[in-house]
């Protein structure tokens, strides 16, 4: 048993949730886990599993086959997490999407891709990242001019995660030279539309199994039909998406944390030196009881932005916890990782064994979906206010 791990008073269908996964995870996902990292190709197997299970619309109300439960959400990546980054990694890539669909979208847009992403029938990206700006979603260059029944898109994407099978990614871009927030919008690109080129995968130090391209778009036409939200309300609503993306992050931090210490528990409890176990000396005993209290402190952070996010909280506070709950699960993702490492000594640098598995994922986490440096300017500003200019 994980300490603390029931430090949250689960319900009953949490609980079942949890382990099931659990067991999933251990019996079908962990034996996959190496050879989709060293392969670095789309795991559709793992895809259709977790399309089997029904788990692509966890989070969401129930009338798409969800719980309606962020908490559900959150147990489910951390069990995935543990075992593969990758897997887990999949859930999230089909939920964000949805996310925003549901959160800005038209009926008409519910209707046409919902469904659809719920059963795992189509998959769908987000791309708002540019090569000059990464968290800056404010900054993008990327331009929609306006035409006879829809717009005009040119410009270019960095990091478009999931771009390569995505049937269609929802792209952010400028309707307006001017430089404001209220000027971007959000717009559902279908993969086949005249003009978009997708590029080559990038080679990732970690989160390999998951291809992540670049996009150019040269003149794409959208049709009306395909504006998410009402005109101005782009950026709004890639915030809002990625806010409450953001405990999900933190779970991912916390799986992967909680796998790096069972590896290494398990390895210094069959190693000798010097005469003893390794697990019996004390400075290692100290190293595994700092790494186990620190995923336990970011495992309660996670599940409290995950709470508030099911009580229907919003705003700045929520905001500022949402990013504490991503700052801080996957820095500590970091740090037990690289104590993993450590204790596995010139075996944790080689590829016989996982653990560097997880210290190279564990980086790709504290960059992602806003740099930890970005989730402490949103901390600092609820505390102090906004830096005057």
């Amino acid at each position: 048993m994980v300490i603390g791990e029931e430090s949250f008073v689960f319900t009953e269908e949490q609980i079942y949730i949890r382990d099931l996964i659990r067991r999933v995870a251990k019996e079908k996902v962990a034996l996959r886990a190496d050879q989709i990292d060293s392969s670095a190709e789309y795991p559709q197997d793992m895809f259709d599993l977790l399309q089997e299970l029904g788990l692509f619309t966890l989070p969401f109300p129930e009338r798409y086959g969800g719980t309606n439960s962020m908490v559900s959400a959150c147990l489910a990546i951390e069990e995935l997490g543990r075992v593969c980054y990758n897997t887990a990694y999949l859930l999230l890539l089909q939920w964000v999407p949805f996310g925003a669909i549901l959160a800005g979208g038209s009926d008409e847009q519910k209707e046409r891709f919902l469904p659809d992403l719920a059963a795992g029938r189509i998959r769908g990206a987000i791309s708002t990242t540019e090569p000059q700006s990464g968290s800056d979603v404010a900054g993008i260059r990327t331009k929609a001019t306006r035409v006879a029944g829809g717009y005009r898109i040119s410009g270019s994407k960095a990091w478009c995660t999931n771009s390569h099978i995505a049937d269609f990614i929802l792209v952010a871009a400028k309707t307006e030279s001017k430089g404001n927030e209220n000027s971007i919008d959000l717009f559902i690109v279908e993969r086949r539309s005249e003009g978009l080129t997708i590029g080559r995968a990038e080679k990732k130090m970690g989160a390999r199994g998951v291809p992540t391209c670049p996009l150019f778009l040269d003149d794409v036409f959208v049709q009306d039909s395909n504006v998410l939200g009402q005109a101005g309300t782009g950026f709004k609503l890639v915030m809002e998406t990625f806010n409450k993306s953001r405990p999900l992050i933190g779970a991912r931090g916390i799986g992967l944390a909680q796998g790096a210490i069972d590896h290494a528990s398990e390895y210094i409890k069959s190693r000798v030196a010097f005469g003893r176990n390794v697990a019996d000396f004390q400075g290692v005993r100290w190293m595994v009881a700092d790494m186990a209290m620190q995923t336990e402190a970011a495992r309660n952070l996670v599940y409290r932005a995950a709470a508030m996010t099911d009580a229907g909280e919003s705003g700045t506070e929520f905001a500022s916890i949402a990013s504490m709950a991503k700052c801080f699960a996957t820095d500590t993702a970091m740090k037990v990782a690289t104590d993993a490492v450590q204790l596995f000594g010139a075996s944790g640098i080689s590829d016989e064994y996982p653990i560097n598995r997880y210290f190279r994922d564990a980086k790709v986490l504290q960059i992602i979906e806003g740099t930890n440096q970005i989730q402490r300017n949103i901390i600092a500003n609820q505390i102090l206010g906004r830096v005057s200019r």
